[in-house]
């Protein structure tokens, strides 16, 4: 029987200091600020937006949306 039910959709927004700011080699992985996870980009979009604005000044801060739902099924 195939399923019929939508796949749930996971976003992790996630950040911290680079080594270098045209990458995104983190300087220390064990401290990256995990601002959260959502059901849907949109939500995970503003809230990426919302950590990136509070340190635009401060080039060696990245924040990234992780899509994990394409991590846990890459086929999808």
């Amino acid at each position: 029987m195939e399923e019929t039910t939508p796949s749930q959709k996971l976003h992790l927004v996630m950040g911290g200091r680079v080594k270098d700011p045209r990458s995104l080699e983190f300087q220390d992985p064990e401290s990256l600020h995990v601002v959260g996870i959502y059901s849907s980009y949109d939500a995970a979009v503003d809230a990426w937006r919302a950590q990136a604005q509070r340190t635009v000044d401060d080039a060696e801060m990245r924040y990234v949306v992780v899509h994990i739902h394409k991590l846990l099924t890459p086929e999808v």
